[in-house]
């Protein structure tokens, strides 16, 4: 179980940047401006992986002092004005938390969750929500190994599904060690794409979340992220290599069928979003967060580091 350390912050009032340090092995240091940290256009949002809360940086200059906020996450994400929070619970027990917040980082409502924090995905208009928690083990590097919980809520009609195991996937038999998690959702706010594994294998899913129906559209594939467009899913694909982190990003053509493989060769164990219909977003744990060319050229580049989570404010 990684050790978290507590952190001292030094942040200078004024206009002026200033940097803070994790004392450890191996000393960090980060540049802090002073300001709030809003949901507003033009800045992305992530993880400080530093003090565990959500921060954020300009999309012209991710490199630059970020600004801290005391809302504390394991996953977040933000879409249309509004954020999710997946936390971890507080209390004895493992439990997570799905805090829903404002444009401000204001707590609007919470839901209970079993289970470890994961993935959390918002539609564009931000109505739809959904998480992904590990009940037990605390990693799918092999099958077999862990137990998923998924949740849909409609923040709009307030139709909530605690677990979207229940999914009929065409042509496929329920079985016990079916596991869904990674959802991602279309513009239309009912169709959505998830991975589902069942006897050793993964498989893309699109799902109804209206008449809880699915189709499986192709094997070897996890932690899907829909492009802004609608016409391209990037994802995780297990290839030969690395045992603990068998992974390599591609993008696919829900027309064509046809997958790109991304510049990005490095084991990326993330559900990845998109920057722009061209640029993929990731975090890697100790290296910050990344971008690569969605058309599998060009090379990954650092944008932020220390910091994980990434997602970007566009409402």
């Amino acid at each position: 179980m990684r050790i978290l350390i507590v952190v001292a912050a030094v942040i200078a009032l004024g206009a002026g940047a200033t940097a803070y340090a994790l004392r450890g092995p191996a000393a960090v240091s980060v540049a802090v401006e002073a300001g709030p940290v809003e949901l507003s256009s033009g800045r992305l949002l992530f993880v400080d992986e530093v003090s565990g809360n959500v921060a954020s940086v300009p999309l012209s200059d991710p490199a630059g002092p970020r600004r801290l906020s005391s809302l504390s996450c394991k996953r977040f994400y933000t879409s249309a004005g509004q954020g999710l929070c997946l936390a971890d619970a507080s209390g004895p027990l493992p439990g997570a938390t799905a805090v829903f917040v404002d444009r401000g980082l204001a707590e609007r409502r919470r839901v209970e969750v079993d289970g470890v924090p994961n993935r959390a995905k918002l539609s564009a208009d931000g109505r739809m929500a959904s998480w992904t928690t590990f009940v037990t083990g605390d990693s799918y590097s092999q099958a077999g190994t862990f137990s998923t919980r998924t949740a849909i809520l409609d923040l709009q009609t307030d139709e909530y599904a605690s677990n979207i195991e229940g999914l009929r996937v065409e042509g496929m038999k329920m079985a016990n060690d079916m596991n869904f998690w990674g959802v991602t959702f279309a513009s239309d706010d009912r169709t959505f794409y998830a991975t589902m594994s069942t006897a050793g294998k993964t498989y893309l899913v699109r799902g109804d979340a209206v008449d809880t129906s699915g189709k499986a559209l192709r094997e070897n594939v996890e932690c899907p992220s829909l492009s802004p467009d609608g016409t391209r899913v990037a994802f995780k694909k297990r290839v030969p290599g690395d045992g603990a982190r068998p992974w390599r990003q591609h993008v696919l053509d829900l027309t064509t069928m046809v997958e790109t493989p991304l510049a990005e060769t490095r084991g990326i164990d993330d559900q990845v979003v998109w920057l722009d219909n061209d640029t993929i977003a990731y975090g890697l744990p100790g290296e910050g967060i990344w971008a690569v060319q969605a058309n599998g050229e060009g090379a990954p580049r650092q944008l932020v580091p220390h910091a994980s989570s990434p997602s970007v404010a566009l409402g």
